[in-house]
């Protein structure tokens, strides 16, 4: 769930990053892809903030579903709530984990990677 929340964080730079590994797509296709998320200045835009409130909401929506799963069961009131107190706690402190170092991940993966490639890209359609 926690790696789920990080994750549709981190969508905007994680699926161009892969999908160049792949080879489905080529360096500048995968820069202007993440860069639709961001401004100008390298800033998180709408749509980077966008996609960390989807992580927050799937990050809440594990937590609920987790609860009423729980109330299912007949133990008692205290421990459920420590449980999903502990749930919550987990589910922010992994996720933001999992953001953050897919953010590390990509941003080393772009420069290593990505935009060389975008500059060699580049460099053939002008000697063309």
């Amino acid at each position: 769930m926690a790696a789920s929340a990080g994750l549709a964080g981190m969508i905007c730079c994680v699926a161009p990053a892969v999908l160049f590994a792949m080879g489905v797509m080529g360096g500048i296709y995968a820069i202007s892809f993440a860069d639709f998320f961001y401004a100008a200045d390298g800033s998180a835009g709408l749509g980077a903030w966008l996609l960390r409130g989807l992580a927050a909401l799937v990050g809440l929506v594990g937590t609920w579903l987790y609860y009423r799963r729980q109330n299912q069961c007949s133990i008692d009131p205290k421990r459920k709530r420590r449980n999903v107190a502990l749930l919550a706690l987990l589910v922010a402190t992994l996720g933001t984990g999992a953001y953050l170092t897919f953010e590390k991940a990509t941003s080393w993966y772009f420069d290593q990677y990505v935009v060389p490639a975008q500059q060699a890209e580049y460099e053939s359609m002008s000697d063309e």
